[in-house]
């Protein structure tokens, strides 16, 4: 599959977009009241899953639109002509 350049950075963009974000998140979590009670609560141990998680989708989605960049960069491979049948 060949990705355009423009789809291309919008993904590059949303995976640097997602670890911006997330991460803001995650000290919002941890800091709030309803996180901790002698150990974490099943209130910091979602969202922590749903912050691992779109960390890891943001990681995927951000690697594929880097890798349609270097792929749109490198010239295209030359055709190989087909055979001739005597």
């Amino acid at each position: 599959m060949v990705l355009s350049r423009r789809a291309s950075w919008f993904l590059l963009a949303v995976g640097v977009w997602t670890w911006v974000i997330w991460p803001r998140f995650l000290r919002a979590i941890w800091a709030d009241d309803r996180s901790w009670d002698d150990g974490p609560t099943s209130f910091f141990l979602v969202h922590a899953v749903l912050i691992g998680t779109s960390l890891a989708i943001g990681t995927a989605v951000g690697w594929i639109g880097w890798r349609g960049l270097r792929a749109a960069r490198r010239p295209p491979a030359p055709q190989a002509e087909p055979q001739r049948q005597p």
